[in-house]
């Protein structure tokens, strides 16, 4: 149980790192569209691992079981939400469809980065 809250912090602060450090550098070294395009993709998929998250803990408290149907509503609101503020940003051509998948990416580049550190733990671990 240690391990799954260590990899949960981890990947909560990576997501949240790597959106500034992305955001940042795309504002620096990219024109506008591209930039708007990695901070709306990464905002966008930053929030919804958060609320994810949270709806998760409340839901698997011994105390309050939430039924599985309700987390699978809270699941798919926030699925048509996401992708219909993508298609707006998309279809109105205020973001550069490039940078959202880029931003859109800044979760799973946290979840690879944890994995990879966990790996290089217990290769480490064995070693000694």
């Amino acid at each position: 149980m240690e391990t799954q809250k260590r990899l949960m912090h981890f990947i909560t602060r990576a997501n949240w790192i790597l959106f500034a450090v992305v955001s940042t550098l795309s504002l620096v070294f990219c024109d506008t569209a591209l930039a708007l395009g990695i901070i709306a993709g990464g905002l966008i998929v930053t929030i919804n691992f958060h609320l994810l998250s949270r709806t998760l803990k409340k839901a698997l408290r011994p105390e309050q079981l939430a039924t599985h149907g309700s987390i699978l509503a809270k699941y798919y609101i926030r699925f048509i939400v996401s992708g219909l503020i993508i298609f707006v940003l998309i279809s109105q051509h205020w973001v550069n469809p490039f940078g959202l998948f880029i931003g859109l990416s800044v979760v799973v580049a946290s979840i690879t980065l944890a994995t990879l550190m966990e790996i290089k733990r217990l290769i480490l671990k064995e070693a000694v």
